[in-house]
């Protein structure tokens, strides 16, 4: 009978921990303190300024993005589909997201001049699953 109390006990015991540990982890395991070292007051504002930026630089191909998945979606619906035409609009959207992942790597240069040692970067997000994606 201890014997059972014992390994009960150990179990339990191996259970709590490895919640606890789970619960440290904090959201997608960065952390309960977050990544990288900390902003001053006058780097916070500098990163803000620059995502605002970089936030305004790119509505205008985001939308783009968007126009160009919906038709391309709307090519793929035609019964049967037509390969050349889908090819095309890809290689419009794959344009366009290039030239969004090149303003992309300029404001992580920029935001690396103002913050060296700051995680700095879109951060995870719930993903598309979820209706969400990686944050810019």
């Amino acid at each position: 009978m201890r014997s059972t109390f014992t390994r009960l006990m150990v179990m339990v015991l191996g259970l709590s921990l490895g919640l606890a540990a789970s619960a440290w982890a904090g959201p997608w395991g960065r952390g309960c303190w977050g990544g990288g070292a900390p902003l001053t007051p006058e780097q916070s504002t500098q990163i803000f300024n620059l995502k605002q930026k970089f936030y305004n630089d790119t509505t205008d191909l985001r939308r783009q993005m968007v126009q160009k998945r919906a038709e391309l979606a709307a090519l793929w619906q035609a019964s049967p589909p037509d390969q050349a035409k889908i090819a095309a609009k890809q290689k419009e959207l794959n344009a366009l997201r290039d030239k969004l992942q090149e303003k992309g790597l300029q404001f992580q240069l920029e935001a690396r001049k103002v913050a060296p040692g700051a995680a700095l970067g879109p951060g995870p997000g719930m993903g598309r699953k979820w209706g969400m994606a990686w944050g810019w």
